[in-house]
């Protein structure tokens, strides 16, 4: 049963950031959230993964002046199991969950704005979108990767979203009751549990909707390796993902899909030339998107959007084949949070 506007309630939210080595960022991103003259009993939780650069002493020292702020440790560290741990120990009495990246600069007013979106629509979830923002060359090559269809496919979380119900978005604000009834997050994904809680609270009957009125700044990686890493990573996630709900690839995927078997190709490129055109393709497409974005740009950096780009696929795609291939994993088919004060 829906909750009354009118009831206090309603705008009621438990706001939570999973962090780690965030010492630097957290006191500003605490006080954007806060400000927030729409947001009814604002409570943040700081879910600590076992920072070494003072920030879970910094977040203590906030804590301790300002009633609505609370922190506590995750000792699984990913960002899952920091969710879940949060709503079970503070959840309780609370109508709406926001889940707070700290890698993001919020706009004002963020907190309510979703609830409004989610009261007006009905959606169980609100999802926003994303803009990447580099400082130095190579993270905004990335930046210009991520920003443009050479990075993106053109995931809608990722464009200048027109409002309107999807399958999946960067989470922002989830109903508690519909997080419950789904389970939480599954904390055996490390990456792309997102999709996968998506997936079941789309099988529930749960509506998610891309707001338009609120546009998150991510700063992306900054050097090809952790971009590698990463990308690897979130691409083993979809395919469990995949795997779990007996979905297919959607159609953006399938290019990044292909890049690491067109590299294997190149093994027998020797006795067969033609097998070497695919990653030839790929890498000359990569190239020439990256020159052309920079020149769109006026900005030199962006030519290595390419490369970035090239960065990604792979990884994405040699993590999507390494989990694709692997044996079903036994266990339980996913960590459920509990409810909890």
């Amino acid at each position: 049963m829906e909750t009354p506007a009118s009831d206090p309630m309603a705008r009621s939210a438990l706001a939570i950031i999973p962090c780690l080595n965030e010492a630097e960022r957290l006191p500003g991103l605490i006080a954007r959230v806060l400000d927030d003259p729409g947001w009814t009993d604002p409570l943040v939780v700081i879910a600590d993964g076992g920072s070494k650069d003072g920030g879970f002493e910094r977040a203590q020292a906030i804590a301790a002046t300002d009633p609505r702020v609370r922190v506590i440790r995750n000792p699984k560290r990913i960002q899952s199991a920091a969710i879940n741990l949060a709503v079970a120990h503070f959840g309780l009495g609370r109508r709406w969950l926001a889940r707070i990246d700290a890698h993001c600069r919020y706009p004002p007013g963020y907190v309510s704005s979703l609830i409004e979106d989610a009261t007006r629509t009905g959606a169980v979830s609100v999802v926003v979108s994303m803009r990447s923002e580099g400082v130095d060359g190579f993270q905004r090559g990335v930046a210009s990767a991520q920003n443009s269809w050479l990075g993106a496919g053109g995931a809608a979380h990722r464009r200048a979203p027109r409002p309107g119900f999807v399958d999946h978005g960067h989470h922002a604000l989830m109903d508690l009751a519909a997080f419950r009834a789904a389970g939480g997050y599954d904390e055996s994904f490390s990456h792309n549990e997102d999709a996968e809680l998506d997936a079941r609270l789309r099988r529930l009957g749960g509506r998610i909707w891309l707001t338009d009125r609120a546009r998150l700044a991510y700063l992306p990686r900054g050097s090809p390796a952790a971009l590698f890493r990463q990308y690897l990573n979130y691409g083993a996630g979809r395919a469990r993902t995949l795997k779990r709900h007996r979905e297919r690839p959607k159609l953006r995927q399938l290019a990044p899909l292909l890049v690491a078997p067109a590299l294997a190709a190149l093994a027998f490129a020797p006795v067969a030339p033609l097998l070497a055109i695919p990653a030839l393709a790929w890498a000359t497409s990569c190239c020439l998107a990256g020159a052309a974005l920079a020149l769109a740009k006026r900005d030199p950096a962006a030519v290595l959007a390419g490369p970035a780009a090239m960065t990604m696929h792979l990884g994405w795609s040699l993590g999507f084949w390494r989990e694709a291939l692997r044996f079903p994993r036994k266990g339980p088919a996913f960590a459920r949070a509990e409810a909890g004060g």
